[in-house]
């Protein structure tokens, strides 16, 4: 029996701490797990007495064969079974469907340093996060930006003061002007300063400053400054609550809660700074089992603090974990501190764990009720259409310039959610420009071609395609479909007078009207709005690019290292334009920075 050999191979192992991996008949990676003794811990799966959990069960079934890798210590094989999970996604391990990471909001060095938004901390400077995604940190730095008149501009200071005009936004007072020159060093080192009072969550104190500041204006009978620094105050006392202020505070204690529900589980982590909660984080997984919550709670750790690359200085879990000292030390390292893990039994820390068991449950019934409504809209849009139930649609999109710089999107919806991880953009090669339809049909052939040969991008095949224009675009991609054998459902979509989706066309040129089923109706126009953006992005990216280069590419002595230098250096082509001689030899030499003067001489005039 298989059971037996497994059993025999496992007695062979090392009592040392390593990695092992379970493996089915495909050699695919089904789990992934670590070991204080690999023999013990490995021998344990396939021993007939052994009281496992059903899933255990159901993984064990479908082991044919496993791997070991030995580890100096128990924790570096934590840390490499963290590594080998996020590599192989195994079935049966518990994954974290958002591992994109959480953003940070980065302030650079210098003397008129900007801030920006960063994926990981790996760059010096000052870091306030993470937040809880990329749209969240962006209108977090907007709001400052504005607020604090920062400037937003691609300009280098203190380089390009009073070199050109202020831009619109000093005009329109968003921004305070460090270009005219009318903003010292040290003026704009304290508007920094008072940003980073609010994004570290010290905003009483800052408004404090600035009531001072508008005192002292008012007795100099500077009553302009005085009414600005009066609505600054204003606005700060209104985003005291909001994500400018809690998202970005790192929380002194994180309260953990865990719930289960079908296969899918939930974990509720509510930071707290100074006992008052100033933040939720909900992150759903699969493969989850009710009598495994210690070790969905244990991994769920292990995943996700190295993830956003921080943790708390406390941590209080809802139950003890089978590895509670490893993890703290795990734990600890991402922090670069102590990080203390505890089980509070009583008191309002017991309250807090209980609270964000609270959000865990609830935060599930509330996607379990979206899922069914996104269920009974495909349901519906099947039967409109009269297809199968359509769970994985593609939308293709064609943007282009009077037919110049041609590209196509490529969007994917998954159960009427966007999944970007499974995006598409594409060049148009052999297309004429104009020609829409040769355009979805060469995107479609390619794409179709691509999955035929076994391409994991381009795999699964739809189940439904969406093509944004009208008969000729739908039957253009249903001659690909038919060249190749395929009978994919393929739909056009058509926009009323001013420019909204109006309903879908089959390729006979049968219309579908969606106004009367209202959530069908949203569904189809967030997909043809989402390919259009994607669409529109990439072909602004391109025109950029080329734009960008087609200047420096004509400029004898630059080639595309130098060109990449020189951009790197000055960031813009309009920067470079206007640069001095010197400056340009800090980066090309002496004459081909003479080329440079010479070529945009008409622009710096």
């Amino acid at each position: 029996m298989q059971l037996d050999k497994l059993r025999e191979k496992a007695n062979t192992l090392p009592l040392t701490p390593g990695v092992y991996l379970m493996r089915n008949k495909q050699g695919d990676v089904i789990y992934v797990g670590k070991a204080k003794a690999l023999k013990n811990r490995v021998s344990q799966y396939f021993m007939r007495s052994a009281n496992h959990t059903f899933k255990t069960c159901k993984m064990v079934q479908n082991v044919f064969d496993f791997d070991v890798i030995n580890a100096p210590s128990e924790l570096d094989a934590l840390l490499l079974e963290n590594t080998l999970i996020k590599k192989y996604k195994p079935k049966y391990n518990i994954l974290l469907k958002d591992d994109k990471g959480y953003p940070f909001i980065r302030l650079a060095s210098g003397d008129y340093p900007r801030f920006s938004v960063e994926s990981r901390r790996d760059k010096p400077g000052k870091y306030f996060g993470p937040y809880g995604g990329r749209g969240t940190a962006n209108s977090a730095l907007k709001a400052v930006n504005d607020l604090f008149m920062l400037p937003t501009c691609s300009r280098k200071f203190p380089r390009d003061i009073g070199r050109e005009r202020p831009c619109l936004r000093y005009h329109i007072g968003k921004c305070c002007g460090v270009c005219t020159g009318e903003v010292s060093a040290q003026e704009f080192a304290r508007r920094i300063e008072q940003v980073c009072m609010l994004f570290g969550g010290k905003s009483a104190a800052l408004v404090r400053e600035l009531q001072a500041q508008m005192e002292q204006a008012a007795e100099k009978l500077e009553f302009e400054k005085a009414a600005a620094l009066r609505d600054r105050i204003r606005t700060i006392e209104k985003l005291k609550q909001d994500t400018i202020v809690s998202a970005s505070v790192l929380s002194s204690s994180d309260a953990i809660g865990y719930a289960c529900k079908g296969s899918r589980g939930c974990v509720a982590a509510l930071s707290y700074s100074d006992g008052a909660l100033i933040g939720k984080r909900i992150i759903f997984f699969d493969g989850a089992d009710s009598e495994d919550e210690q070790r969905d709670i244990e991994s769920f750790l292990n995943q996700y603090y190295p993830l956003i690359n921080t943790a708390p200085r406390e941590i209080y879990l809802p139950c003890q974990l089978e590895n509670m000292e490893l993890t703290q030390a795990m734990l600890s390292a991402v922090r670069g501190a102590k990080c203390t893990l505890s089980v509070p039994q009583k008191g309002d820390k017991a309250k807090m764990t209980a609270l964000a068991r609270e959000n865990a449950l609830q935060e599930l019934e509330l996607l379990d009720k979206k899922e069914q409504h996104s269920q009974k809209t495909l349901e519906s849009l099947g039967e409109m259409l009269n297809i199968p139930l359509p769970v994985r649609i593609e939308a293709i999109d064609i943007s282009n310039t009077a037919g110049a710089d041609a590209v196509a999107s490529m969007t994917v919806h998954v159960d009427g959610r966007p999944q970007k991880s499974a995006y598409k953009k594409f060049r148009i090669k052999d297309a004429v420009p104009g020609d829409d339809p040769g355009a979805i049909a060469e995107v479609l052939g390619r794409r179709l071609d691509r999955a035929i040969a076994g391409d994991e991008g381009f795999l699964p095949m739809p189940d439904l395609l969406l093509m944004d224009g009208g008969i000729t675009q739908t039957a253009a991609a249903k001659e690909q479909l038919r060249q190749r054998g395929l009978s994919i459902p393929v739909f056009g979509m058509v926009k009323d007078g001013k420019h909204r989706t109006r309903g879908l066309v089959s390729p006979d040129g049968q219309e579908i009207h969606l106004s009367a089923t209202p959530a069908v109706f949203a569904l189809v126009g967030r997909i043809q709005e989402e390919t259009h953006r994607f669409a529109v992005e990439y072909h602004q990216t391109v025109r950029r690019t080329k734009a960008k280069s087609s200047k420096l590419d004509s400029i004898p002595g630059v080639g595309e290292k130098r060109k990449k230098d020189l951009l790197r250096h000055f960031g813009t082509v309009k920067a470079i334009a206007s640069a001095e001689i010197d400056e340009l030899c800090r980066v090309v030499p002496r004459d081909t920075a003479q080329n440079i003067i010479d070529f945009f001489e008409g622009e710096r005039q």
